[in-house]
Order: C-alpha cells, then sequence, then structure tokens
C-alpha cells in the first residue's frame, strides 16, 4: 500500500514546471521515479486480445495526462499469440509473458500497481479476486459476471478492495463521458423532474465469429469464439447491451426490481446465443424502461437511451429537451475527450490522489440487470431482483452457469455447450 503522506494530485501539478519540451515533476510517494522525476506505475494485464490491448493503449495515453510514466511489467492470455502481439507492442519481458488458463496467477507474482482485467466476462471474478489479493488496483472491463453467484461474489471483492483501500474502475465508459455526466448531473438536480419510462436499446449486426481450428480442444475453441457462448460472454443482453441498462439506472437514480422479457435465436451459424431480446425493466414507482438489443446482420443499427420524466426528456449523450421549452444549460465538465482513455485517468488520478475510486458496485448492478433480462427472455418467467441477490430459496440464486473459470483452469478440458440450439422458453 502507498504512503499515507502522498502528495495530492492538486499539490502534485503545482510542482510541474515545463520549458519548451523538457518537463520536470516531484515523483509521488510510494512509486519509483523515472529520469525525469515522474513516478512509475507498473501495470499487468491479464486477457490481452483486442480489448485487452485497447485498454494497455488507453491507460498509456491517461499516463501522459496523469504525468506518470506507465511501464508494463507482465501479461497473461490462453493464447500465445496474444501474449506475445501484446507483450512486442508494449514492451514486456519475455519472462513474464504467461500463457495458458492458469497464467494469471503466475502473472500476480509479479509486483505491480495496476491489473488490468479484460479477459471474457466468465472470468473477471477469479481474476479480480486475484488482483485484490495481490493488492492491485484494478480497471476491470464490463461486464463482470454471467450468473448471480458471479455477480455475489463481485460486490463481496469489491467491499474487500474497499478495506484495503484499493481503486477499482471499470469499463462502462459512458459514465466517464463529459457528455453524459453533464446530463446525469442535470437529470439529478431535476431538469426533467422524474422519470417515468423511455427506452434503450443496442441493435447492430453479430459481432466476429472464431470457426473451430482442426485438434483445438473444447476449452480453447470456446476462450476464442468467446462472444458467441453464453457461458463466456452472458449473452449479448450482458455482454453489451448492459452500457444501455447501466444508463437507465444511472439517470433514473435506482435498480430494476423485475424484469419480464423475450427473446429468440434465428440467423447466427455459431454458439448458443439468442439473436434479440425484447425486455420491460420495472423500476417501481410508476417507471418502466424498455430495453432492446439485436445483433443481426444486415438490419438496421440503432444504439442509445432516450428517458422520459414528468418535466421533459433526455436523449443519452445528446441533449435534453423540456417540455416547457425552457432550455437547459449543461454544467460543464472536465476530462478526456475520450472517455475509455478518461476510466484510466480517473484511476491514476484516484491512486495518485489516494482518494479511492471504486466502481465496482455500480458495473456489478448492471450486469445483474442484464442477466435478470435474460434469464426472463430465455424461460418466459418474471425475474425479481431479489432473486438474484436476496431470496436464497428462488431458483435463479444459485444458477450457476457452467463450465465456470474454474472449471477451465482445472480441467483438462471442459464440456462443449451444444451449438446452434438455444433456451426455449416455458420449459424447463
Amino acid at each position: 500500500m502507498m504512503n499515507r503522506n502522498l502528495q495530492s494530485r492538486r499539490n502534485f501539478l503545482k510542482n510541474l514546471t515545463v520549458a519548451g519540451a523538457a518537463l520536470s515533476v516531484l515523483p509521488a510517494a510510494g512509486f519509483a521515479a523515472n529520469n525525469a522525476g515522474r513516478p512509475v506505475i507498473r501495470v499487468g494485464a491479464v486477457g490481452v486480445g483486442g480489448r485487452g490491448r485497447g485498454a494497455m493503449n488507453d491507460i498509456r495515453q491517461a499516463g501522459e495526462v496523469a504525468g506518470v510514466e506507465i511501464r508494463f511489467v507482465a501479461v497473461a492470455d490462453v493464447q500465445e499469440s496474444s501474449v506475445n502481439q501484446a507483450g512486442n507492442q508494449f514492451g514486456v519481458p519475455e519472462e513474464h509473458r504467461f500463457v495458458g488458463f492458469d497464467g494469471y496467477r503466475k502473472l500476480f507474482e509479479v509486483p505491480m500497481d495496476v491489473a488490468l482485467l479484460c479477459a471474457p466476462p466468465n472470468f473477471r471474478p477469479a481474476h479480480f479476486e486475484a488482483a485484490i489479493a495481490a493488492d492491485c488496483h484494478c480497471f476491470i472491463e464490463k461486464p463482470v459476471a454471467v450468473d448471480a453467484p458471479g455477480a455475489r461474489r463481485m460486490y463481496a471483492i469489491g467491499e474487500e478492495a474497499s478495506r484495503k483501500g484499493l481503486s477499482v474502475v471499470a469499463g462502462t465508459q459512458r459514465r466517464h463521458d463529459r457528455r453524459y455526466k453533464a446530463l446525469a448531473q442535470a437529470i439529478h438536480d431535476g431538469a426533467i423532474g422524474n422519470i417515468v419510462g423511455g427506452r434503450v436499446m443496442w441493435n447492430q449486426n453479430q459481432l466476429w465469429v472464431r470457426d473451430r481450428r482442426d485438434g483445438e480442444s473444447n476449452a480453447m475453441y470456446m476462450a476464442r469464439n468467446w462472444v458467441n457462448f453464453l457461458e463466456t460472454s452472458g449473452d449479448h443482453i450482458v455482454e453489451q447491451h448492459m452500457h444501455n441498462i447501466d444508463v437507465a439506472s444511472w439517470f433514473v437514480g435506482r435498480n430494476p426490481r423485475i424484469a419480464l422479457g423475450f427473446g429468440g435465436r434465428a440467423r447466427r451459424r455459431t454458439g448458443n446465443l439468442y439473436d434479440f431480446f425484447s425486455v420491460d425493466l420495472d423500476y417501481g414507482e410508476d417507471c418502466n424502461i424498455h430495453s432492446i438489443c439485436r445483433q443481426i446482420n444486415g438490419t438496421y443499427t440503432r444504439v442509445g437511451e432516450w428517458l422520459t420524466g414528468t418535466e421533459g426528456t433526455v436523449i443519452g449523450g445528446s441533449r435534453i429537451a423540456r417540455f416547457d421549452g425552457r432550455e437547459v444549460t449543461l454544467p460543464e465538465v472536465a476530462g478526456h475527450d475520450n472517455s475509455m482513455v478518461q476510466e484510466h485517468v480517473a484511476l491514476l488520478e484516484s491512486i495518485l490522489e489516494e482518494e479511492g475510486v471504486n466502481e465496482t458496485k455500480a458495473v456489478t448492478d448492471a450486469t445483474v440487470a442484464a442477466i435478470m433480462g435474460r434469464i426472463s427472455a430465455y424461460s418466459g418467467a418474471i425475474v425479481r431482483w431479489i432473486d438474484l441477490t436476496e431470496r436464497t430459496d428462488s431458483e435463479w440464486y444459485n444458477l450457476t452457469i457452467t463450465p465456470t473459470a474454474e472449471d477451465f483452469e482445472n480441467a483438462d478440458d471442459v464440456e462443449l455447450p451444444e451449438e446452434g440450439v438455444a433456451p426455449i422458453p416455458g420449459t424447463a
């Protein structure tokens, strides 16, 4: 843990002097300093495919904003090609490049300050638990679980992170977007009254597909083709659409109580996901939000949030329109133009200032809300928030999606779910 005498970010910036291109900074307590006097933040990354390497680039840019050097000290992934691509791109020593489903355990034996957790969602609780046990500040990609037991595990680990004084920032970048933050502040200040309804959606073509290689194990095939399996992704309502559900809950100011929805599968050629979901999210107090998401090639695409209050409407990420015609001036919000970089700026600044930010609960709440919708669509049942979080007698409370992260890590291989088959509502 860092020295409690660590100077604040504001005082830290006062020590910054610029002369042409030269930069001189007093190092922050608790960190080594590079030749220019900048504190060095050591970073390890678990899951270094496209999104993981993107996060590594984002935190490197954030380091420039925060006035620190980002030094990548270790990477881990199940694919050797990804490990070596990331290692070569970001200068990771070869002895700190770890391959395999247990590679993250070896990674956390390397001293580091920050862990980037970007493996498929099924693995997030196990990786997060290991990172917090190693006293690492964390960036955790969304979503953070594929089932209710995984989500409750995330809540508990997040509480442990707070007890340890560790910062955790999540990949729900809309919460770090300047425009969304300004809208949220205006809404919470009463700009549109009480939100009573609306719709949130993420409609697009199907994401990528990874065909099975000759002789490939079930585990490796599922890991490479992870966005197409419920067991690794949580289905696209959880993996992708939870962004929009998160905005709805953020703007409304509470989580949905009940989900009732439907969906189906018609055109996917791999995996076992639905093609579309349509879910009514009941937030209580006469507020219902329609959640819709679709991944079907050749169809109309639309992504966003449209919410209506008693005094006006909001178009997420855009503007507010009041029914009385009065113009609403949004507050100024500082931050990087790229919200995916700003996530990491927030993380680094919280570490430097020792102010402690922890977004585990918010991102887990959004994950739970999306899982509610998926279970309702799959089963045809009404699903309540407490069914996943409180009611131990609920049939959904202990419903664990298998194979689990531990199965991938400890078994010689895992059982492959039947492809091309999806749940049928009203059956078991």
